[in-house]
């Protein structure tokens, strides 16, 4: 549970430094997702926590 909440806290940090440094291609990015299809959004989002399981299995130790 503790390495949950470590990686939702890097999450936040790195989106908080990402709107911080550069404000105007976060707003970018925000309003091209808005105008993404649902089903491509699922699509991503899927493929995002894939390779988010995958990252962290490999960091862990495994293959």
């Amino acid at each position: 549970m503790l390495d949950f909440i470590a990686a939702l806290g890097l999450v936040f940090a790195i989106e908080g430094i990402l709107f911080a440094a550069i404000p105007n291609l976060a707003k970018d990015a925000l309003r091209s997702a808005a105008e993404t299809p649902p089903e491509r959004m699922r699509l991503i989002g899927i493929g995002s926590a894939l390779l988010g399981v995958l990252l962290v299995w490999l960091a862990r130790g495994g293959g």
